[in-house]
């Protein structure tokens, strides 16, 4: 895998949200707004980036017994620095994210790219890994948050929209709201991308019992199988 296909898997192939499905909490609760959505995944993605490189480099060191434990402490230390600069520079972001912020800590997409990628390769393949990781959990956030601000609360970065300020669908900002925008997007994504599942082969020939069995000479399982669908 070059490093252009390592870095745009995470967008649409192995989307964190919309294909792994990771993440899901702190993606329905800060898609409200645009704005939360994008701070977010930027937070998310610096962390990611930090610990990925962190991890990838120590992976030699880092004894396998213990390496979940020294995930979660490497990657809450990024995230408490990202916090403290949160606070110090953009307060009124970190009060609209809340407790969502420290949570990344727990985020199922940081640790999942830590034990699956960066603790099996070189940092500079694991930085490349997070940036497309954290690009990927930032589109989703964002297309979910333009919709649903857009549409149920009628403004765009807090700005109003023409018609739709006057038409709005308020359950869009509420949390069934926020699961049927999730639902949607995640259809899209199976509807559209490339990812389709493998037709299951039902012949014969790795049936343990197929000597034993009658059918076998009438074309097998696979093909009474499709007799009765049609």
């Amino acid at each position: 895998m070059n490093t252009l296909q390592n870095f745009s898997k995470g967008l649409i192939k192995e989307n964190p949200v919309l294909v792994l499905v990771l993440g899901t909490c702190p993606t329905l609760a800060t898609s409200t707004s645009v704005s939360n959505a994008l701070g977010m995944g930027a937070a998310a993605t610096v962390v990611l980036l930090c610990s990925n490189i962190v991890i990838s480099a120590l992976r030699k060191v880092i004894p396998d017994k213990v390496r979940i434990p020294c995930y979660i402490v490497l990657i809450a230390g990024f995230v408490t620095m990202v916090q403290m600069l949160v606070k110090a520079f953009a307060p009124a972001l970190d009060k609209s994210l809340g407790i969502f912020l420290p949570l990344i800590v727990v985020n199922c997409i940081i640790l999942g790219r830590a034990e699956m990628f960066a603790n099996k390769n070189t940092v500079f393949d694991s930085a490349v890994d997070a940036l497309g990781m954290g690009a990927g959990f930032t589109l989703a956030l964002s297309l979910m948050a333009v919709i649903r601000e857009a549409f149920g609360n009628g403004t765009f970065l807090g700005m109003p929209v023409p018609v739709l300020a006057d038409n709005k669908i308020s359950i869009l900002t509420m949390a069934p709201g926020g699961f049927f925008v999730f639902g949607l997007l995640i259809a899209m994504v199976n509807k559209f991308g490339k990812h389709k599942p493998k037709k299951r082969d039902f012949g014969c020939a790795g049936c343990p019992q197929a000597a034993a069995c009658g059918r076998a000479a009438n074309g097998g399982c696979g093909a009474e199988t499709e007799v009765a669908a049609k």
